[in-house]
């Protein structure tokens, strides 16, 4: 292997809607340095902090229809049967829902869990509690899709955070996304809900480290019938 595809293969991506604000950093960070030397290394940890943030790494998926895969980076903070939010239109029944909370160390950008089109996709603005608390999930800002899975309904949503305070999502209804497909980002720590369709059940914890798109968040009781194929995206 050369040398320029060993640096190529370490590189990670930084996702596109982080660039103004890493120059934006970077500029305070110049400015501070005529200010106080000591202020420019601060400066300079946060800029290096804000390029980690807005990383994009690729990803192997385990492309399966019988498996749904972690929307997000961090850890599983809640696995239990909640009522979806009225804009899914998922009906009022409680759902299996599993939540993943993101800190301001993880990969923001969203995956999606399986194959299928969008039927759903709906903001709401709200509050900007926590995301670790049940309730950010109904009072937070949010951002929620609906995608008609191989087995059914699957509502993905984006819960905006303490400190996050912009949701994007750029998949709209009658978009097709693939499993483990890039389809929205969150700034700067939140947390990903994502509610199961029938016959799915939690392969998780609470505690449990996921990796987006590559972590198996949920399964259907056949999944064992066949093996997955790997897709780097």
């Amino acid at each position: 292997m050369s040398i320029a595809s060993s640096i190529r293969d370490a590189w990670v991506p930084i996702h596109k809607e982080g660039y103004r604000f890493i120059a934006l950093f970077a500029a305070v960070t110049l400015a501070l340095a005529f200010v106080w030397q000591p202020l420019f290394w601060i400066g300079l940890i946060l800029t290096i902090w804000c390029a980690a943030f807005f990383r994009d790494p690729e990803r192997i998926v385990p492309v399966s229809d019988d498996l749904l895969v972690s929307p997000a980076d961090g850890v599983v903070s809640s696995v239990g049967l909640f009522v979806p939010p009225a804009e899914l239109d998922m009906g009022t029944e409680p759902l299996m829902r599993i939540s993943v909370f993101m800190n301001v160390f993880n990969v923001h950008v969203n995956r999606s869990p399986t194959r299928g089109p969008v039927v759903v996709s709906s903001h709401k603005p709200g509050k900007f509690l926590s995301a670790d608390l049940d309730k950010a999930s109904e009072e937070n800002e949010r951002h929620s899709l609906v995608i008609d899975g191989p087995h059914g309904a699957v509502g993905v949503v984006q819960i905006a955070g303490l400190v996050a305070r912009r949701i994007l999502n750029w998949s709209g209804e009658g978009d097709v996304l693939m499993q483990g497909e890039r389809f929205g980002l969150i700034r700067f720590g939140s947390r990903c809900d994502v509610f199961l369709p029938a016959g799915a059940e939690p392969r998780v914890a609470i505690g449990q480290t996921m990796v987006a798109g590559e972590s198996v968040l949920a399964a259907h009781n056949d999944a064992s019938a066949g093996s997955p194929t790997p897709r780097r995206m």
